[in-house]
């Protein structure tokens, strides 16, 4: 797995992770109400972003055997992406 794909992978969970923040914090202040079909919006959106980055790195990935560390890489982030935004905001 190369630098650049990590750093790809950060940079991708980062943007994922400051989208549910400040979502998070926009609907709090409008309709706290709100609060638990936001995060089951957000848990799905994330959820299809992350299933179609790991069908894009495997599709576009000249050798399989290359993308199976980076989809795994990527699964785990996802999970402790979920863990920490529970944690932090719950």
């Amino acid at each position: 797995m190369s630098m650049l794909s990590v750093f790809l992978l950060a940079l991708f969970f980062t943007l994922l992770g400051l989208a549910y923040i400040k979502g998070y914090d926009m609907v709090k202040a409008r309709s706290a109400q709100n609060l638990a079909r936001f995060y089951l919006v957000m848990a799905a959106i994330r959820m299809v972003l992350v299933a179609t980055a790991a069908f894009l790195c495997v599709v576009l990935t000249p050798n399989r055997e290359d993308a199976i560390p980076l989809v795994v890489t990527l699964i785990v982030m996802y999970a402790i992406m979920m863990v920490v935004t529970l944690i932090l905001r719950h």
